[in-house]
């Protein structure tokens, strides 16, 4: 349901409010049934919590063409409802009075009051990829998402991107005080960008050195996700959908999230900020597809991941791991003293070691929900759990492999076949073995590489290509994301039948 920010004439015939009153910010609206039944009738009462209002308008009738001004008819309260599969609606309550200077003085403390919660965005920086999916992401903010913004009178300066890298490149020198959170719409390849860019300004501000960060500082304003994309991991792991007016309620409404983050580096720079990465069959399978941007987006990520399952090949490589030391406890603070207290016990005998022939390697720091797997590619881990969860698929047969695919469909377990090591860890060291000769170049095809020797990374549905080792550490709560903890979302049914 749209609603405009000033109601016409049409909405007169509402049914007259006769009284309102308030307790503890919660309002009791009476409606008195009067009329020229005989009947007795019993008053509704309905109770109006502040928390879920997100926006309060003055109820005008307007004649043809008058655009300013008009008789004063009541208030319009916005507020915001949970529907079925997790996602939320707006709806309007309209409160008729005919006294102008009554609807005024509600209208203002209203007002006053949702001015009052702090958390609430008043300002964004938006970015929207409009080379998203089928290039739905302009038409979803503008016709969804714009109007309600609009309508919670929160003020967004929007960016269009032109290029794979233009977000990075404006919030390189965005003044990010002037805002109180940046959105992005797009798929997961534009929040990876977004979400690198905003953590890569905060360093930079920070006065850090870029090549090297240890200890990265925090995000100073939350990132929100407006799900545009084919998969959009990110978001269905924030708000349980990939509803766009979902999303931006939650936005709205300043229900945030304080998410863990991963660094990748190599033993030289820093290569990006991320929430999960793959290395093997799932890197693959994205850099056949890149290579096939012309062909639409469901038909080619289908032919890519088709392809790479017929040329399955296993990658060769070493990974070190640090195991993680301490029980997980529910507190956000305890995750954080513990990640610090294990970060001053470490050495390296506590690292461990393996190494052999994969064929996927996934390293996530969040559950990665979707809807090809409603429980997550880590269903083990959480947003802010101070751990990631390392999964690692030892070579097998095809057969065997695509049984292990099919269960991310499922509400079984994913891991319980021989093949298959999980393990929660604090940091990970991938390094990939380079082939010579004849095998190299046969290496090279199938990972399908853009230059030789370099192997590709999925991170965040995001291409990356690197030759050398690379260093993956985790970072508790390093940005707050909008959202809601992935623990409150109802459980998703699973309805994938692609496999």
């Amino acid at each position: 349901m749209r609603h405009s920010g000033v109601l016409n004439k049409d909405d007169v015939g509402l049914e007259k409010v006769q009284g309102v009153t308030k307790t503890s910010d919660v309002y009791r609206v009476k409606d008195d049934p009067q009329g020229d039944s005989s009947m007795v009738l019993q008053a509704q009462e309905d109770i109006i919590e502040m928390k879920d209002v997100f926006s309060v308008k003055l109820k005008r009738r307007r004649f043809v063409g008058q655009k300013k001004g008009g008789t004063v008819l009541g208030i319009t309260i916005f507020k915001c409802l949970n529907k079925e599969e997790n996602k939320l609606t707006d709806c309007a309550i309209h409160l008729n009075n005919l006294s102008e200077d009554h609807c005024h003085t509600w209208f203002r403390h209203l007002k006053e009051i949702l001015n009052g919660f702090q958390n609430r965005p008043k300002s964004l920086k938006v970015f929207v990829n409009p080379s998203s999916h089928k290039r739905e992401a302009t038409h979803v903010y503008y016709e969804q998402v714009a109007p309600l913004f609009k309508l919670a009178d929160i003020k967004t300066d929007v960016t269009v991107t032109e290029y794979e890298g233009h977000a990075l490149s404006v919030l390189k020198e965005c003044e990010l005080q002037a805002f109180d959170g940046v959105v992005c719409v797009g798929g997961d390849g534009s929040v990876s960008e977004v979400a690198h860019g905003l953590l890569l300004k905060a360093q930079i501000d920070a006065g850090k050195d870029t090549d090297y960060i240890p200890t990265p500082v925090r995000a100073p304003v939350p990132l929100g996700v407006i799900p545009a994309g084919t998969t959009n991991i990110l978001a269905h792991t924030l708000y349980g959908t990939k509803h766009a007016v979902t999303a931006a309620l939650h936005i709205i409404m300043g229900h945030t999230q304080a998410v863990d983050v991963c660094t990748f580096s190599t033993p030289s720079k820093l290569l990006r900020f991320g929430f999960s990465a793959m290395f093997g069959f799932g890197a693959r399978t994205l850099a056949l597809a890149e290579k096939h941007r012309w062909m639409p987006s469901s038909q080619r990520k289908d032919f890519a991941f088709i392809k790479t399952l017929a040329d399955l090949k296993p990658e060769e490589c070493e990974l070190l791991f640090l195991p993680l030391q301490f029980p997980q406890e529910d507190s956000p603070e305890s995750d954080r003293k513990k990640k610090e207290k294990t970060k001053n016990k470490g050495s390296k005998d506590q690292w461990q070691k393996i190494q052999g022939h994969f064929l996927n390697v996934s390293i996530m720091a969040i559950p990665c929900l979707c809807s090809t797997a409603p429980r997550g590619l880590a269903p083990n881990t959480r947003l802010n759990n101070g751990s990631m969860a390392l999964i690692v698929v030892k070579n097998t047969s095809r057969t065997e492999f695509v049984k292990h695919l099919k269960r991310y469909a499922s509400v079984k377990n994913q891991f319980n076949f021989p093949f298959v090591e999980t393990y929660t860890v604090q940091e990970v060291k991938v390094q990939p073995r380079l082939k010579s000769g004849l095998d190299a170049k046969e290496n090279t095809y199938l990972n399908a590489a853009s230059a030789e020797g370099n192997y590709p990374w999925n991170i965040d549905g995001d291409l990356m290509e690197e030759a050398s080792e690379v260093h993956v550490r985790l970072h508790p709560q390093l940005v707050n994301l909008y959202g809601v903890n992935t623990d409150d979302l109802e459980s998703s049914q699973a309805t994938c039948k692609c496999i």
